[in-house]
Formats: C-alpha cells, sequence, structure tokens
C-alpha cells in the first residue's frame, strides 16, 4: 500500500523517455509575454502588478546592488510558484517533489550567494562565522558550527519544498482514498471527509504559494 502511494512521486516516461523536460516547460507557455503597448489585456495587466508587487516586497531589505537579482528570483519565484500550483491538479505530476531538482536549484544560487559575498564584501561574509563579543575560548567551537550551518542552508532549502509539497499530496491521496471508500458504507462520514479533503486542498493552495515565496526570500536573504 505504501508503495501504491509514493508511485505518484515517480517521474513519468513516454517511450522511454522522462517527461518531466515536458512538466519544466509547461509553465513558460502558459504565462502570457508582456507587450511594449501602455494598455494591455486584464490577464497581462494582473501579471505584471504580481510581479511588481513581488519584486518590490523581496527587494525591500536588500541594498542597491542586490537589485540586480531582480530578474533571476521573480523568474525563480514564477516557475515554482506554477510547480507547485500546477501540481494540484489531478493527473499531474509535481517536479518540485523531486529533492534532485530542488537541490539542483538550491545549490547553484547559494553558491552563487557565497562566492559574490566572499568577492564583494570578504571581511563582512566571513564575519557572519563568528559573533561579535564570543568568548575566546569558544571561538573555534562557534567557527565548525557557523561553517556547518553555512554549508547546511541548501540541504535546507530543498529538504524543506520537498517534504511540504510530499506531505500536503500524501495526505490529499490518503483522504481522497478514505472518502471514496467510505461513500458505499458510510456515506455521512465519506461527505464529511470530502470536507475535510475540500479545506485540505485549500491549505496546500496556500502552501504552494507560500513555500515558493520562501524559497526564494531564503536564497535573497
Amino acid at each position: 500500500m505504501m508503495a501504491n502511494l509514493f508511485d505518484q512521486f515517480m517521474s513519468p516516461t513516454y517511450l522511454g523517455m522522462p517527461l518531466i523536460v515536458l512538466a519544466l516547460g509547461l509553465p513558460w507557455i502558459l504565462w502570457p509575454s508582456p507587450s511594449t503597448r501602455w494598455l494591455n489585456n486584464r490577464l497581462i495587466t494582473l501579471q505584471s502588478w504580481f510581479l511588481n508587487r513581488f519584486t518590490q516586497q523581496l527587494l525591500l531589505p536588500i541594498n542597491m546592488g542586490g537589485h540586480k537579482w531582480a530578474l533571476i528570483l521573480a523568474s525563480l519565484m514564477t516557475f515554482l510558484l506554477s510547480m507547485n500550483l500546477l501540481g494540484l491538479l489531478p493527473y499531474t505530476f509535481t517536479p518540485t517533489t523531486q529533492l534532485s531538482l530542488n537541490m539542483g536549484l538550491a545549490v547553484p544560487f547559494w553558491l552563487a550567494t557565497v562566492i559574490i559575498g566572499m568577492r564583494n564584501q570578504p571581511t563582512a561574509a566571513l564575519g557572519h562565522l563568528l559573533p561579535e563579543g564570543t568568548p575566546t575560548p569558544l571561538i573555534p567551537v562557534l567557527i565548525v558550527i557557523e561553517t556547518i550551518s553555512l554549508f547546511i542552508r541548501p540541504l535546507a532549502l530543498g529538504v524543506r519544498l520537498t517534504a511540504n509539497l510530499t506531505a500536503g499530496h500524501l495526505l490529499i491521496q490518503l483522504i481522497a482514498t478514505a472518502a471514496f471508500t467510505l461513500m458505499t458504507t458510510m456515506t455521512t462520514v465519506a461527505l464529511l471527509t470530502t470536507s475535510i479533503l475540500f479545506l485540505l486542498t485549500l491549505l496546500e493552495i496556500a502552501v504552494a504559494m507560500i513555500q515558493a515565496y520562501v524559497f526564494v526570500l531564503l536564497l535573497s536573504l
């Protein structure tokens, strides 16, 4: 039974070819391309408003030098948000439930922030490894602990996104299976279970959006 539950997270193939490439490229087809006209349709206007508001909120704690990252961070947010929401549709595959994909996104971005920090502000970057006012006997221990926490950060980013989406999909499948099984024997309980399933689906929509925002926010910090 447990093996069947986790089959939904296997990468689907067609004629021996993995369909994850199609799943990764589909969101960019669904998002309309903005035009150079002053007046656009409602969909493009809403899309531009969302991207502008998100970019302003994301770059609020960042100095002017970090604003050059706005395009790539907004694109990453759009990509993750589309993947998470499309994965909630029936008979779809969610690439962001794969730890390999999430680590492939987290490690390069994390490594880029570390390298740029070491190049532009080496004193401040190394100063994070040792808090101010640390007693002398604790300096070697704290440097080792902070270094380990620095290298664990990309793993935490990838595991957080994977675990939240995987747990949500498992709960939806378990409750949906229970409601379908109880429909013929205990109709009242089945209706109650269906209402719980509906509320859980709304919660998962919120989780899909929040996790995409948290992933990009932690990278920007």
